[in-house]
């Protein structure tokens, strides 16, 4: 009969208790990215979201702020570009065009870059749907955020007198024999070719850039301020501070 133990001991001996090892398979990586996640990160859903309480017909409705934010048409792009943030971005950018086609949408960007293919599919939702998208950048728009603020609405995209913007080409990692390795390798600089000539098509600086130029610019991570960004022609309007027309409507662009 085995010994009884005290719920003391038994406490004691469940913290001695080494925890399992996992593993983990490296994999292909496609990223488009400035920085890393850390282990010291939380993660994204931990993001604290306010709730808001207002009154429509008699009747109280209370609503998460980005959800509130979104009956403005203002769509929120904060950090790591990935798939599950690309799906949620699409998703909120059909909604608003079905709701109205005509109507502009405004999306805030604060990223540090992320998925190539989560950040394209944002950006060929942005180009494929009717209704405009202007792109207002707070914080910073590095690698793929700074691709999304440069495809917003010709004449629409905004940042804040303190916002930085990184350009660079993509990165990414493959593990295998020579032969995968020479292919993802090949569809690495496809890519980087892709994404050159998305930036040729929307920068409207002071000068018409070749495609070698730039590729030159995107060798290296490239950091920007709000005066070069908007020099390089990566943004068209640097806000400083809201003003209201005298038709007693807000200047562009809106918030809630």
């Amino acid at each position: 009969m085995p010994p009884r133990l005290s719920l003391r001991q038994l406490g004691r001996s469940i913290q001695q208790t080494p925890a399992p090892i996992t593993r983990t398979t490296a994999s292909l990586t496609r990223c488009f990215s400035s920085q890393g996640l850390s282990l010291s990160q939380p993660p994204r859903s931990w993001t604290p979201t306010p709730f808001v309480t207002e009154t429509v017909g008699g009747s109280w409705h209370t609503y998460d702020i980005f959800s509130r934010l979104m009956k403005e048409r203002i769509i929120c792009l904060n950090g790591q570009v990935d798939d599950t943030l690309s799906a949620s971005i699409v998703a909120q950018l059909l909604f608003l065009e079905a709701d109205n086609p005509a109507k502009p949408i405004h999306l805030y960007i604060n990223s540090p870059g992320g998925s190539v293919t989560a950040g394209l599919a944002i950006y060929d939702t942005m180009t494929y749907i009717s209704a405009p998208v202007s792109t207002i950048c707070v914080g910073q728009a590095a690698s793929m955020g700074s691709l999304l603020l440069a495809g917003g609405h010709p004449g629409k995209r905004y940042c804040l007198p303190h916002s930085s913007i990184m350009v660079h080409q993509p990165s990414g990692g493959y593990f295998g024999q020579a032969s995968d390795i020479a292919i993802h390798a090949k569809e690495i600089l496809r890519v980087r070719t892709q994404l050159n000539q998305i930036y040729q098509r929307h920068l409207t600086g002071k000068q018409q850039l070749s495609l070698d130029e730039i590729e030159k610019i995107m060798e290296r991570d490239y950091f920007m301020g709000a005066k070069e960004a908007l020099d390089l022609g990566v943004i068209d309007e640097i806000l400083d501070r809201r003003v209201q027309k005298d038709s007693g409507e807000e200047s562009k662009p809106p918030t809630a």
